[in-house]
């Protein structure tokens, strides 16, 4: 008897074992839910737009390279330069010779090609008398007299001690703006010529014809001896100059490169 009821007791458990075995494999485990929080709001600062001050940009410098435009205009306001051409231009003297205190149908004529110089044009085609000047070199003299030639340049114009003759143009007169290509024209030049240390303000009549860029032509004026200082070339009983001189220049002249 005691033994059933130990079997019996044992079969319960097995029996409790296993329906406690199935009843887990099938259920359902669900997890509990973490409760979630929510953070506390934070407090939104307010902004015054009259206390907060407005932010300034700062400017970013910017590296800049200033084009030098390739041109001949000159810090002085020079538009426009030309040089002269020596081997296409020549300086004159022309005086009427005399004979006896008589003016003889001759005139003593000396010439040269040593002339160096420039003209300069401001933008509105007046000059730029800082940047003008011609210069004739008088050692170089000649005529068809050498015995003449000798005095003139001994005891008339001294060129030991004055060896050139300069011309600074200071204006221009009737020159027609802009320059011409083509055509020619008439104009006046006017500036100081210095001769024998002395200057003295001239005014020369131009004839000019023009070629593209290139411009030929002459200029005259009268000066006297007295002018300068100098003593006419007379040798008594024998030949003279008058005291009027014309000066003479042709001239060719290009823009400078």
């Amino acid at each position: 008897m005691l033994a059933i009821t130990i079997r019996s007791q044992l079969t319960l458990l097995v029996l409790a074992s296993l329906t406690i075995t199935a009843c887990g494999a099938g259920a359902t485990i669900t997890p509990t839910a973490t409760p979630r929080v929510t953070p506390a709001a934070m407090p939104t600062p307010t902004v015054s737009l009259a206390s907060t001050p407005t932010a300034t940009a700062t400017p970013v410098a910017q590296e800049t390279t200033q084009v030098v435009p390739t041109s001949i205009i000159t810090p002085t306001g020079a538009h426009k330069i030309f040089h002269i051409v020596p081997q296409q231009s020549e300086a004159r003297y022309r005086a009427r010779e005399q004979l006896l205190g008589r003016s003889l149908p001759n005139d003593a004529v000396g010439r040269t090609q040593a002339i160096e110089g420039q003209i300069a044009l401001t933008a509105d085609g007046k000059i730029d008398s800082q940047r003008s000047r011609f210069t004739v070199d008088l050692t170089t003299l000649r005529s068809d007299e050498t015995r003449r030639d000798n005095y003139i340049k001994q005891n008339t114009l001294e060129v030991a001690k004055y060896p050139t003759a300069d011309f600074q143009p200071t204006e221009v007169q009737g020159l027609p703006w802009p320059l011409p290509t083509n055509g020619q024209a008439s104009f006046q030049l006017v500036g100081n010529l210095t001769v024998h240390g002395v200057t003295k303000p001239v005014t020369w009549n131009v004839q000019a014809s023009f070629d593209g860029t290139r411009i030929t032509g002459t200029a005259i004026t009268q000066v006297t001896f007295q002018d300068f200082a100098m003593t006419p070339p007379r040798v008594p009983i024998v030949l003279s100059l008058e005291d009027t001189i014309t000066l003479e220049l042709d001239f060719t002249l290009e823009p400078a490169p």
